[in-house]
């Protein structure tokens, strides 16, 4: 367990080595070298206005003492001596260095995710940008801070724990509720802002914010409550409910867990201006003629590459060409394995006749307190949240009479990329009718209706603020998505 607090070395010595050992100032004057939590082991900071430098310190990063108080790093692009003002500031620091470099644990979520993918998303979530996205959300916020101050009977006096606290926002509520003792776990470098919030806001006595991930830390006691926000688009994107899962190891008996389920709604949609745009994103590759180039081989790839990409958009729900079907996920008993694989079988009675262009996800969360049970919906029907909803299209799609059995089945595979591969499959039941297409949920394309009023659908989450967060979340993850008005 680790708690946030930065620490500064003041009077440090910095030169830089060349390749024969010769070495000059990087500064002319001594600095002040500060460490910050990082999720890949513990950032090193020197914000000097002539030369600002910051490097990571992980298990294989190369250094070694010289001297009393002098440290070499070896880094990617410069070699670094740094001689520390005191034995005690060089021995602090060292052995700062060295567990980093002595955690040979590999914890559940290191076996589960790819290190590229892993440094991308707690890169993401450590934009303020980001946690000021989710925080405008009024109806998210709103929503958690109602579910716990209208339960204060399971969190006043009580010990909580917030898993992926991120601003901390989670974690006020709760003191705000009357907890005694909030351990607010974030695995992000936006911990440290969080520390620095609590501080602010002179609840550093309740709250104590604590760097790393839940699969890696060590609290000191057990705790009567677990709140979260965990939720992806399409409910398990980001496969962050394995984490809250995984955290029930801190809960006492009987201990509650906010959300307490979740519910991934399913249903066939008709839309054939949407199935027309992404189809015609593949005309460019019919194309026998481009500056001399003939690129119509690539068309198939190309039609199966569009239509691995989720949309994420909102809807009117009258496209919808049947009721939804509902997978449960109650976050109290599953367990982390019950997520890697996915199998939700679908039977859909027609209620009007159409083309069946593919299905529409949209996912509820329940917090089932000792008071009350508070419901947070991301359904087309409710005001609109930054998690929007989400459509897998059919490369092939196929017509539904009013009144015909559509049968089939969504698989969604968790991958390393903290997100799901997902295939989905319907049949009009005693026909040889069937479509199938399998999407890659870690590609989706962020689409925006223009008729849609964002911002007021939002109750104040201003359209610019998603757009942006949306495209951040481009740059970050390396997504081939696109935004797109029709």
């Amino acid at each position: 367990m680790s708690t946030i607090c930065e620490t500064f070395f003041k009077g440090v010595k910095v030169k830089r080595l060349d390749d024969e050992g010769n070495s000059v100032n990087v500064y002319n004057k001594p600095v002040v070298v500060q460490l910050e939590y990082d999720p890949k082991g513990m950032l090193v900071k020197i914000t000097e206005e002539s030369e600002q430098k910051e490097f990571i310190v992980c298990k294989g990063s190369e250094f070694a003492r010289v001297g009393r108080k002098g440290i070499i790093f070896k880094l990617s692009t410069e070699t670094l001596l740094l001689t520390f003002a005191s034995d005690e500031d060089s021995n602090q620091f060292t052995d700062a260095v060295m567990k980093i470099k002595a955690d040979k644990s590999a914890s559940v979520f290191s076996e589960r995710t790819e290190e590229s993918s892993a440094s991308q998303y707690f890169q993401f979530y450590g934009y303020l940008s980001q946690q000021q996205n989710m925080m405008q959300d009024f109806i998210r916020t709103s929503t958690y801070q109602k579910a716990i101050l209208d339960n204060p009977i399971d969190f006043s006096g009580k010990v909580i724990l917030d898993v992926g606290a991120g601003s901390g926002i989670l974690s006020f509520f709760a003191q705000q509720s009357g907890a005694k003792r909030v351990y607010a776990v974030e695995a992000s470098s936006i911990a440290v802002h969080a520390a620095k919030l609590v501080a602010a806001n002179n609840v550093d006595d309740v709250i104590k914010v604590l760097s790393g991930k839940i699969e890696e830390i060590q609290l000191p006691e057990q705790v009567d409550v677990i709140i979260s926000e965990p939720m992806g688009y399409m409910l398990l994107n980001e496969r962050m409910l394995e984490t809250l899962i995984h955290a029930r190891k801190f809960l006492k008996p009987g201990g509650k867990m906010f959300p307490s389920r979740g519910d991934l709604h399913v249903a066939p949609f008709t839309d054939e201006a949407l199935y027309m745009e992404q189809f015609n994103k593949v005309n460019f590759w019919y194309q026998e003629y481009f500056h001399g180039v003939n690129l119509s081989s690539l068309r198939n790839p190309a039609m199966t590459e569009y239509f691995r990409q989720p949309i994420v958009d909102t809807f009117d729900i009258n496209i919808c060409t049947a009721k939804t079907q509902r997978h449960i996920i109650d976050f109290q008993t599953a367990h982390e394995t019950d997520l890697h694989r996915i199998e939700i079988p679908l039977e859909f009675h027609m209620l009007q006749s159409g083309t069946v262009h593919g299905l529409a996800f949209w996912f509820d969360v329940a917090f089932i307190g000792s008071n009350v049970t508070v419901w947070l919906s991301t359904a087309p029907t409710q005001p609109l949240t930054h998690w929007y909803q989400v459509r897998c299209l059919l490369s092939q799609p196929i017509f539904a009479k009013q009144g015909q059995l559509l049968t089939g089945r969504v698989l969604m595979v968790a991958n390393a990329k903290e997100s799901y591969d997902v295939t989905i499959t319907v049949q009009i039941e005693g026909t040889n009718t069937v479509s199938t297409n399998t999407l890659d949920l870690s590609s989706p394309i962020y689409r925006s209706e223009s008729s849609v009023d964002l911002t007021g659908a939002c109750w104040g989450v201003g359209l610019a603020v998603l757009l942006s967060a949306a495209v951040l979340c481009a740059e970050v993850f390396g997504y081939s998505m696109g935004i797109e008005w029709s």
